[in-house]
């Protein structure tokens, strides 16, 4: 499967805003979008110049893409998924997005970004409902336990991002047994439960797939 591997940094200043890329480290001053406001490469003039209502459209649904690092043909399978439930679609489209695996390991606090815990996932380290499941697109439903396998339990890179679940917490639609490392989805996630999908306009996304 084809991947991103250049630096993710450049995909926060292309959209001017933080995608949250690198998880906790994008709270810091040294994120590099506090310093450069202009999208990478040569330009920034033409750049700049004002966007019709397509490409503002575009770039909304290229923001919420790379936040959970999908790709087009997988972004679009979710979208018509969306469709066809009832509801509204951008509500949907975001619902389904957070149920997705990585992103449950990620909010869990398992992982400090979704890249890592995508490559935690794939790796077999988490368990859902008892069993080992490595798909990152798979998708969790209300009740389902998400743990780390008992192997799995002494990295250190799951203990040292559980130490935010001390600081932060969990958003309030998981709850989160941090010396067990196991959590349980307690109901259907919504946008208005997470902070850092509140500049998320999903009715543009919408728009763009219904032309």
């Amino acid at each position: 499967m084809a991947r991103y591997t250049d630096s993710v940094c450049r995909l926060c200043r292309a959209e001017r805003t933080k995608l949250f890329l690198k998880g906790e480290r994008c709270y810091g001053p040294k994120c590099p979008i506090s310093k450069k406001r202009n999208p990478p490469g040569k330009a920034p003039r033409y750049r700049m110049k004002k966007m019709s209502d397509y490409g503002i459209q575009l770039r909304e649904k290229q923001k919420v893409k790379r936040m959970y690092g999908m790709l087009e043909k997988q972004f679009r399978i979710f979208f018509h998924k969306a469709e066809r439930m009832q509801g509204k679609t951008g509500d949907n489209l975001i619902t389904l997005l957070e149920q997705r695996l990585d992103n449950i390991v990620y909010r869990m606090r398992f992982a400090s970004s979704r890249s890592m815990a995508r490559q935690i996932v794939s790796h077999g380290h988490v368990m859902v409902n008892g069993k080992k499941v490595n798909i990152s697109s798979y998708l969790v439903s209300i009740n389902d336990t998400v743990e780390i396998r008992d192997s799995s339990k002494k990295m250190v890179v799951i203990k040292e991002s559980l130490r935010e679940y001390t600081r932060a917490g969990v958003v309030p639609w998981l709850n989160v047994d941090p010396d067990n490392m196991k959590g349980e989805v307690k109901a259907l996630p919504i946008k208005s439960d997470v902070t850092d999908l509140a500049e998320i306009k999903e009715q543009l996304i919408v728009e763009l797939y219904s032309r």
